[in-house]
């Protein structure tokens, strides 16, 4: 692992790098949208969806799509605030890497290739992409999840991976497993936004009532032993958060830093999300919002990032499955943009704003 100040300069020079989205791209698509024969605006959100992409690089007909699990493990397990242990994370892993996962059953539906990578799982799974620096993060509830050094490396790790992903495929999204992460999003995501614990987190993978009121108290305590510094993401991910959400603010840096279009997954791809932008501001014109998580801190961490999501289905599943949901509707909207007739060429009147 490079020095800490190696690995800070490498940080600063990709965040000087990433260039705010081109307004003439979106603002061409908006004129084309309006030219197609349909009513004004009747595809709702994803016209401005295809708008956005529009900004990021050249839109296509027929998009490669990638999504990228980020597993990984967390110390805070031991203090009981999931379900199962720590096991179940190298086993949904594995079956990633065999197909049989959920987000690969959707992604053969969507036209989606799946990509697990290994962000800092307890254990090894044969074949996996690997990037992580320890084997699961420190319990959070007595000490720092990870070091500063640890955390960059992996963020750094990937968003080299974004651009690596985006000389192949044309829309990249995000996704993770790791059991423990509702708790070290939401802690991430209460440090962030200055809100209660207890307005951030839910339940995850079914938690019973006093399962969540434990699962507050430990996100109190790391808050108040730790306190992340709001203003510094970094410093935050690397006191309460994981090396899932790690990677995952480094992926969409580099998406936006190599100009591709990244779908975010549910509440813990989002707090990520919240993290690169407020490492880099300019790199939130290349996120797509696909769902709204049914975790508690969902709407607000999306409030903050100023999208909407396009579906509002009570997902909570993680993987990336949210955002290889909303895939095939960009598959269509695309073909509507590219194959439906103008008004001119279709002998029909344009319709006008009133």
């Amino acid at each position: 692992m490079e020095d800490l100040e190696i690995l800070e300069g490498r940080l600063a020079r990709a965040l000087a790098a990433i260039r705010p989205m081109d307004q003439e791209g979106p603002a061409a698509a908006r004129r084309h949208w309006d030219a197609v024969a349909k009513p004004l605006n009747g595809l709702g959100q994803l016209e401005e969806v295809i708008a956005r992409m529009a900004g990021t690089a050249p839109l296509k007909r027929e998009v490669r799509k990638c999504v990228v699990p980020f597993c990984a493990d967390n110390g805070v397990v031991a203090e009981g605030v999931t379900q199962t242990d720590s096991s179940v994370t190298a086993v949904v892993a594995g079956n990633m890497l065999t197909g049989a996962a959920s987000v690969c059953c959707m992604g053969r539906v969507a036209g989606a290739a799946v990509l697990p990578v290994d962000a800092g799982m307890l254990t090894e799974v044969p074949g996996m992409r690997s990037i992580k620096v320890s084997r699961g993060t420190a319990n959070l509830a007595g000490e720092p999840a990870m070091t500063r050094r640890q955390c960059l490396a992996v963020l750094l790790a990937g968003l080299e991976l974004a651009g690596e992903l985006a000389e192949e495929f044309d829309i990249l999204a995000a996704g993770e497993m790791g059991i423990g992460n509702t708790t070290t999003s939401s802690a991430v995501a209460a440090a962030l936004l200055g809100r209660p614990a207890s307005e951030m987190t839910g339940k995850g993978a079914g938690l019973s009532d006093e399962g969540l009121r434990r699962k507050i108290e430990v996100i109190d305590r790391a808050l108040a032993r730790h306190r992340p510094e709001p203003g510094d993401p970094v410093d935050v991910i690397s006191k309460v958060g994981g090396y899932d959400i790690a990677a995952m603010t480094g992926f969409y840096l580099g998406c936006a830093l190599h100009r591709v279009p990244a779908v975010m997954d549910g509440f813990i791809s989002t707090v990520a999300a919240l993290a690169a932008v407020r490492l880099c501001p300019a790199a939130g014109d290349a996120l797509i919002a696909s769902h709204l998580s049914a975790e508690p801190g969902a709407g607000h961490v999306m409030e903050a990032l100023g999208l909407r999501p396009l579906l509002r289905l009570g997902m909570a599943l993680g993987e990336g499955t949210g955002a290889v949901s909303v895939m095939p509707l960009i598959d269509m909207a695309l073909r509507v943009y590219f194959d439906m007739p103008s008004f001119d060429n279709a002998g029909i009147e344009a319709y006008q704003p009133l």
